[in-house]
């Protein structure tokens, strides 16, 4: 089964969170922060969007930073998603 978004949304899956701090001190899963990074997994065609024309600016396969508390959480598959708008991503990771 696919995930097709519509309009200007998009479909992202979380990248793993970082396993020990910088300094070395293992987290366990309940310490870990959710991480704000993600892989583009589909992106919507875009359109109308509260009376403007919204073209999309990602794609499939880009590494996107999005707002902490952005997005419906789904699981399809026994894989997690996020749907979010393009206007929750913050920025794509080169």
């Amino acid at each position: 089964m696919n995930l097709k978004p519509l309009s200007d949304r998009v479909v992202i899956k979380h990248l793993e969170a970082e396993e020990k701090t910088q300094s070395g001190i293992i987290l366990t899963g309940t310490a870990k922060e959710k991480p704000q990074e993600a892989v583009v997994v589909a992106v919507g065609p875009g359109g109308v969007v509260d009376g403007q024309k919204v073209e999309m600016q990602v794609k499939v396969g880009d590494k996107v930073i999005y707002s902490k508390y952005a997005g419906t959480e789904v699981t399809l598959d026994k894989e997690e998603y996020v749907i979010v708008r393009q206007g929750d991503i913050l920025a794509i990771v080169e």
